[in-house]
């Protein structure tokens, strides 16, 4: 059994593929040699792609409003005890003013789906910031849209739209949100984005309570079809204000086992090492980057709503998870061998044959 299990991590380099027999094989084992060996591939793969860097967002979060009633989520429509807040574009503009004086080149604007915001005003702002940083890409984090709205947001100038499905198994879907919210929905929606022209960014929670490893298996199966340019996954965290205030969180060492199994399958995928790694030990981001992950995104939002956007409990958002704090970020990726990138970070196309992709990382070993 060890010696099979020792041979999973180079199978799924080599096919860009993973059964569900070793999936399963991989969450479960011991055996450190296993996982070490899962990470260092894992690693070596992102660094033949896109060497030490590590590509910086800058993370506006603009409203704390949402329609929607999600059992997981803190910013819920019925959590009466969230405190409340929207930016507006002069705040948004500032935050990007910031964020661009400190080398940002992307922008991510983050909200819960607030009715507030209607297509006219995303487009504005969206448009506002190319206007004035054309040299910056600005990525969308909000939510499920018409296909008519992504459209709108894409010809005003996005590049990038960020939308985790969560889960791809029905059954699952249902337990985390209401009957009125929909999987084929949140996956139309994807596809949508994809066939537009988006950078598009898919992604789940790991360890949400039914999750299972055939839940996880259809999730890895979901990600190879819609063939994401990213991938977003970070332990599940609860919230005192939910339904699941009382469900254990994902554990780091999950989290960082299926963020190395992405990058192998996934090779050329923009990975975030996440905020709610960060959360769940000091330490959570850095290990991130060291199973894979080539994307951190420190927070610009204004200082005194950032705690306001909390969608689990302790959510990071100071030191050197936050814009401010780059300087601390920067020593601790240099401690591990990294350094913070100043590009726009974009996608890189696959262009090399994987033959020689292969014997890239074999050399390199």
């Amino acid at each position: 059994m060890a010696s099979a299990e020792l041979q999973i991590p180079e199978h799924i380099q080599e096919t860009q593929n993973i059964t569900r027999e070793e999936l399963e094989m991989i969450l479960h084992t011991q055996n450190p040699l296993v996982t070490e060996e899962l990470r260092r591939r894992a690693q070596q793969t992102a660094k033949a792609i896109y060497g030490n860097k590590i590509y910086v967002r800058g993370l506006i979060e603009f409203t704390n409003y949402c329609k929607n009633n999600c059992y997981y989520c803190g910013i819920r429509c019925s959590n009466t005890d969230a405190d409340r807040y929207r930016l507006s574009l002069e705040q948004i503009l500032s935050c990007c003013e910031t964020g661009w004086n400190l080398g940002f080149r992307t922008f991510v604007l983050q909200g819960g789906e607030d009715p507030h915001f209607t297509d006219e005003h995303i487009c504005q702002i969206v448009r506002t910031i190319k206007e004035i940083y054309p040299d910056c890409a600005v990525t969308l984090s909000i939510g499920e849209k018409s296909e008519e709205s992504y459209q709108a947001y894409f010809n005003a100038g996005a590049d990038r739209y960020l939308l985790r499905h969560e889960t791809a198994d029905e059954d699952h879907y249902k337990k985390l949100h209401p009957e009125q919210m929909s999987l084929v929905f949140r996956k139309n929606c994807l596809k949508n984005l994809k066939k537009i022209g988006y950078q598009t960014g898919c992604g789940f929670m790991v360890g949400s309570p039914g999750q299972t490893v055939d839940t996880l298996y259809r999730d890895f199966l979901f990600i190879k079809e819609l063939k994401p340019e990213m991938i977003g996954i970070g332990p599940f965290i609860p919230h005192k204000d939910t339904p699941f205030a009382k469900e254990l969180p994902g554990t780091l060492e999950q989290t960082l086992r299926l963020l190395s199994i992405i990058r192998l399958i996934h090779p050329h995928a923009l990975l975030p090492a996440t905020t709610a790694l960060a959360t769940l030990i000091p330490d959570g981001r850095e290990r991130g980057i060291l199973a894979g992950a080539n994307v951190v995104m420190p927070n610009l939002s204004p200082r005194e709503e950032r705690r306001k956007y909390e969608l689990y409990n302790d959510k990071a958002s100071l030191g050197a998870e936050s814009a401010e704090g780059l300087i601390a970020l920067q020593k601790q990726l240099n401690a591990i061998g990294y350094e913070i990138s100043t590009e726009r970070g974009d996608f890189i196309q696959c262009t090399t044959d994987y033959t020689d992709f292969h014997r890239f990382i074999s050399i390199h070993s």
